[in-house]
């Protein structure tokens, strides 16, 4: 069989890798003599790690985490109680797939922001959805949505995302708007998707942000149940840091 028509079949059928790893294979003489269950097989492997790659890079680009952070970079050197053992649980991806939630605390320039986009990253890798948002920037959305008609498609999308990263949680008392808007939210995820909160503000002190007792209690009881929780401590990260380092939170 002429190779041109093959190699036009594979790129109508949308088999992009198959026909590159088909393109270089024809540069290679010595691919000639594998078997055809071999060759066949690495045009099959090509086409699933392009198809895995063009997943990965949808779904990085619809989380639009604030920073560009792995996992793999994380410094545990810097004394701010987080360890290895903790991370591991988190870093795996079981949490996502049992929807618990994650809160991170601690003060400005510890990494939270960082982790947080860390583990976004990492859990896109896994092949989950992932969104983040500040939580200013949540309710100005809602806000907006409310007024369009757009309302029930915002929230539709936030409730079917696997990971919900709401930043900069506690900045600002909570109006009676948004804390509706709020326990909708979570109500909506609650048991279907992870949340994970990054905050200053020590966990203790969200139901006064929150305000308003009974919804307080009722979006708390369904954002920390079972929930992690890593508790970051220390001087920030930034005063240390060199030029090159890799981790230097934002926040």
């Amino acid at each position: 069989m002429m190779t041109q028509p093959l190699l036009d079949t594979l790129r109508r059928l949308k088999l992009t890798g198959m026909h590159d790893a088909l393109a270089h294979q024809l540069t290679q003489p010595d691919t000639y003599d594998l078997p055809f269950e071999d060759r066949l097989g690495m045009l099959l492997d090509r086409e699933v790690l392009h198809r895995d790659n063009r997943r990965l890079d949808r779904l990085l680009k619809a989380a639009k985490l604030r920073v560009t952070a792995c996992v793999e970079d994380i410094d545990y050197r810097h004394p701010r109680g987080l360890e290895r053992g903790r991370m591991a649980p988190l870093t795996s991806g079981e949490w996502i797939g049992q929807s618990l939630n994650l809160c991170i605390t601690g003060p400005t320039g510890c990494g939270k922001t960082w982790l947080a986009c860390a583990l976004g990253n990492q859990v896109c890798r896994q092949g989950y959805s992932v969104r983040y948002l500040r939580v200013p920037r949540l309710f100005e959305q809602l806000r907006i949505a409310q007024g369009d008609g757009s309302y029930a498609r915002l929230m539709g999308q936030l409730q079917k995302t696997d990971l919900l990263i709401l930043d900069d949680w506690g900045m600002q008392k909570m109006t009676a708007p948004q804390r509706q808007d709020l326990m909708e939210v979570i109500e909506d995820r609650h048991g279907r998707g992870s949340t994970l909160i990054a905050s200053q503000l020590p966990i203790e002190h969200w139901h006064d942000y929150i305000g308003a007792a009974t919804v307080a209690d009722a979006i708390l009881d369904r954002l920390l149940h079972s929930a992690h929780r890593l508790t970051l401590r220390g001087e920030s990260m930034r005063k240390s840091a060199a030029p090159q380092a890799a981790e230097v939170d934002p926040s």
